[in-house]
């Protein structure tokens, strides 16, 4: 019996597109750094902070769409997906309907961008239409990125640096006005981004570990393809123990007081999943480990946003 027929067209949608244990989580995490660091600051701003997190959780979500109907195009017995090429076959889903799902996010985005424009001035703009670009891009172009071996980097610099950059900024800008925005990004926007852009990335490098066969068969380099699952256990490693060592930083190099050692108190659970990560490699097995990851990256933020707002 087709797996298809067993699933409904709500369960295709929440468990396997909209996913929201790992879009959500990953868009919330670098906004609620950058309100920490904003309270700290006295720039707080509700509304375009709510409006940051909307757009670039529709910006993820589109692009996760994006990355899934590219490949059902490219690949329509792709073996990683079986209940999406059900759906497909079945009625559940279409892929006008896909695709119209990806134009309507992108749309309701840029709806948000131009409210966060008139609030925040035109370097807004910017900072969405990138973001877009980069989020189609994964997956969709002449040259998806995604299948280069070029995805990481990628990842830290969006949902770490832009994101919360870039939520941060609209908060002082509404707050300051948007003739000062030069005035509105501290150095410490820029340092609070680069643990939450570690994390989000080591979701990705256990997705690539995980999927790496399913990934080799569609052609797409990613680093544990290339140079194996070692390698992507090294950047994994790497990655969160950075995200652990940072906030010695902001406390004794950046003059937030102890407060920002908050998130240490996730470290339990950030060494149980490398630990499981090192030493499990199949598909099935890591399959829960995205978004127990994600969870600790919402868990990390939180702490850290209230350690930020509390450095006074």
């Amino acid at each position: 019996m087709s797996q298809a027929s067993t699933v409904s067209r709500r369960e295709i949608w929440t468990r396997k597109l909209i996913y929201p244990g790992h879009t959500f989580p990953t868009a919330f995490a670098p906004v609620i750094v950058a309100v920490g660091l904003a309270v700290h600051d006295r720039v707080f701003a509700l509304t375009p902070a709510v409006l940051a997190l909307f757009a670039g959780w529709l910006i993820q979500f589109a692009g996760v769409v994006t990355d899934n109907y590219e490949n059902l195009v490219r690949q329509p017995e792709d073996r990683e997906h079986p209940e999406l090429v059900d759906a497909l076959r079945t009625g559940l889903i279409t892929l006008p309907g896909l695709k119209a799902t990806i134009l309507i996010c992108y749309g309701l985005a840029l709806a948000a961008g131009l409210v966060l424009v008139y609030l925040a001035g035109v370097p807004v703009i910017v900072i969405g239409l990138i973001s877009i670009l980069a989020s189609w891009a994964y997956s969709a172009g002449p040259w998806p990125f995604g299948r280069f071996g070029i995805a990481d980097p990628i990842f830290f610099l969006f949902f770490g640096t832009v994101s919360v950059v870039g939520t941060y900024y609209v908060q002082a800008a509404v707050t300051l006005g948007p003739a000062h925005w030069s005035e509105t990004l501290p150095f410490t926007a820029l340092a609070v981004s680069l643990p939450i852009g570690a994390l989000i990335t080591d979701i990705l490098v256990i997705d690539d570990i995980r999927d790496r066969e399913f990934d080799a068969v569609k052609g797409k380099n990613t680093i544990a393809v290339r140079f194996g699952i070692t390698w992507s256990r090294i950047e994994f490693v790497a990655l969160l123990g950075a995200a652990y060592l940072l906030p010695f930083w902001f406390w004794l190099g950046l003059g937030f007081t102890a407060w920002v050692l908050l998130p240490l108190a996730s470290a339990p659970l950030a060494y149980a999943i490398a630990r499981f990560v090192c030493t499990h490699d199949q598909f099935r097995e890591l399959v829960p480990m995205t978004p127990r990851l994600a969870v600790l990256t919402v868990g990390y933020a939180i702490l850290l946003a209230v350690g930020l707002a509390l450095s006074v």
